[in-house]
């Protein structure tokens, strides 16, 4: 799956192409797993998720990758291990790729995803429950973006993170209110989202 995503404000000196880790054991169980304690250790990719990135990589339509770049939990390092090994390349884990941290609801059901966006759209700040607020998510995700954009010139870095982080780093590249993340198209478990430079 693709969603394209034009940066009409930035100009970056490298393509981009965001990654969502394939299906969980904890999307499969409606569980939410957010904790570096929970996630780095546990609940890797099901099987539905193996077979996605087979899909993905059988059928790959993006430039070729030149770097690896991803999120130390299992369900996004075994992802980025596939199209790593699929290209001959090296990993690079970054801890600020990271899920959003949920908190107070860490091993509720997944359904309580919906409580905390519910007050993202009228707080992009708020720290309900302990959650991590979707500005300190921006934070820490375009800060990854600017690294990249000193080190790299001209290269294609394959980005793989979650769900949330990856929604809200769009709505923060594209200059919305981040209040309004939740508004973005949801990005598909296995999805792909390249940044085109303008």
């Amino acid at each position: 799956m693709s969603n394209g995503f034009s940066l009409a404000s930035q100009s970056l000196k490298n393509h981009y192409l965001l990654m969502r880790h394939g299906h969980s054991e904890a999307n499969l169980a409606g569980r939410i797993v957010s904790t570096p304690a929970r996630g780095v250790g546990g609940c890797g990719l099901s099987a539905r998720g193996r077979d996605q990135l087979v899909e993905v990589l059988a059928g790959w339509r993006w430039a070729r990758p030149q770097r690896v770049v991803h999120s130390d939990f299992l369900r996004t390092t075994e992802t980025a291990e596939r199209i790593a090994r699929h290209f001959g390349l090296g990993l690079e884990a970054d801890t600020r790729l990271r899920e959003r941290h949920f908190g107070d609801l860490e091993g509720e059901r997944d359904a309580r995803y919906a409580e905390v966006w519910a007050r993202d759209s009228r707080d992009s700040a708020h720290r309900y429950a302990g959650v991590e607020s979707v500005v300190e998510v921006a934070a820490r995700m375009m800060a990854v973006i600017e690294e990249l954009e000193r080190a790299h010139a001209g290269e294609t870095l394959l980005l793989v993170s979650h769900g949330d982080p990856l929604q809200i780093l769009l709505t923060a590249l594209e200059g919305r209110d981040l209040a309004r993340h939740r508004e973005r198209e949801p990005l598909a478990p296995a999805s792909i989202t390249p940044l085109w430079r303008p």
